[in-house]
């Protein structure tokens, strides 16, 4: 992903960073796995069930980044593939240090 493809799925907040998401649930691994239209595809290897798969995109961003899990936060989407999540203190430039190529 190139770093314009990428900042599609982000916008800078006065508090951190939403970032869209298109979630592909029951993946053999967790990974960003490149774009889907202007969203961030996220492979998730927990199941869209009981709200495991918004649980593990969560920790997957915490984990990433190195953030509390309080700070990740899911604004929308909770029982659909498009959603959108909240870093809060984090900034575009440090997710594309992370994920752009």
């Amino acid at each position: 992903m190139t770093p314009p493809e990428l900042s599609a799925a982000l916008k800078n907040t006065e508090d951190g960073l939403v970032v869209s998401c298109h979630i592909q649930p029951n993946a053999s691994r967790t990974a960003v796995s490149g774009m889907y239209g202007n969203e961030l595809k996220v492979a998730l290897k927990a199941p869209p069930v009981d709200g495991k798969a918004n649980q593990e995109l969560c920790r997957f961003f915490s984990e990433t980044f190195q953030i509390p899990s309080g700070a990740v936060q899911l604004l929308s989407g909770h029982s659909s593939r498009k959603k959108r999540i909240f870093l809060r203190g984090l900034r575009a430039e440090h997710f594309l240090k992370e994920f752009a190529s």
